[in-house]
């Protein structure tokens, strides 16, 4: 993967991936330039075996304050209605590569965190937010929808009331609250907000990779059917994470009151 991107920053080590979007004057607001590095990134990161663990971050005081409406201040209503549709399919691309990643990828939420970032975040499997952090579907606020999957996240995050609550009044809830009510999963201190991310990065980049991604597979798909097909999908799913290395080294492991040594494999 290249490393030469103008509004990304992307730093690997010890099986960790962190993409920090990087326009920190304008709190990381998307630009169509971040947009297609993001979405390059994402897709090379999807076919890299050494890759073990993603972390998604913004540079600077933000995680992100959505898109950078300076760029359609001056656009006529029709040419704004006629490509929208284009507009939102380079995101569409994002969040799709981000749920179809085969492996773990934790949102860390600081600052600012509102619109399409916010979704954004939503499509990680796990979002870790300092207790800094404001997070916002500031859709209604300039007469938009949530886009970028805000009404499918959301609803399934949080269940149709409280999703309809936050898009409805667009109004900000902090780290805390958005724990609360499981839009994040943990607040932490801003002090310790970048080693609890570390942390949990380096032990998912330790933990069985292939399984991870049958797993993160075998809920996404299961989102929208009965449980008889449930339970056919996680048949399909267990045939496949029973033939990997990671299993077999986890029995052994167990077998042998020793720590697992996981490959990814």
């Amino acid at each position: 993967m290249r490393s030469d991107f103008q509004h990304v920053l992307v730093q690997f080590d010890a099986g960790v991936l962190t993409i920090t979007m990087n326009r920190p004057t304008v709190l990381n607001a998307f630009n169509d330039l971040m947009l297609q590095e993001m979405i390059e990134i994402v897709e090379a990161t999807a076919q890299d075996e050494e890759i073990r663990c993603v972390v998604l971050t913004g540079a600077g005081r933000a995680f992100g304050a959505g898109q950078d409406l300076s760029l359609f201040a001056n656009a006529q209503t029709e040419e704004s209605a006629s490509t929208a549709h284009e507009h939102l399919r380079a995101y569409h691309r994002l969040v799709m590569g981000l749920q179809q990643l085969p492996q773990p990828v934790i949102a860390a939420i600081h600052g600012v965190a509102t619109g399409i970032s916010l979704n954004i975040a939503l499509a990680c499997d796990l979002r870790i937010a300092a207790d800094n952090a404001r997070l916002s579907e500031a859709f209604a606020r300039i007469g938009l929808v949530p886009d970028g999957g805000g009404a499918y996240f959301l609803s399934r995050l949080l269940g149709s009331a409280k999703a309809l609550e936050l898009a409805l009044l667009a109004e900000e809830i902090n780290g805390a609250e958005a724990e609360r009510i499981g839009l994040v999963n943990k607040c932490v201190p801003l002090a310790d907000f970048e080693e609890v991310v570390i942390l949990l990065a380096r032990r998912l980049a330790h933990g069985p990779t292939r399984t991870y991604g049958l797993i993160k597979q075998l809920f996404h798909e299961s989102q929208d059917k009965d449980l008889a097909a449930v339970l056919q999908l996680e048949g399909d799913f267990q045939s496949r994470a029973i033939n990997t290395a990671d299993h077999r080294e986890g029995v052994q492991a167990f077998m042998q009151k020793r720590p697992p040594r996981y490959s990814g494999k």
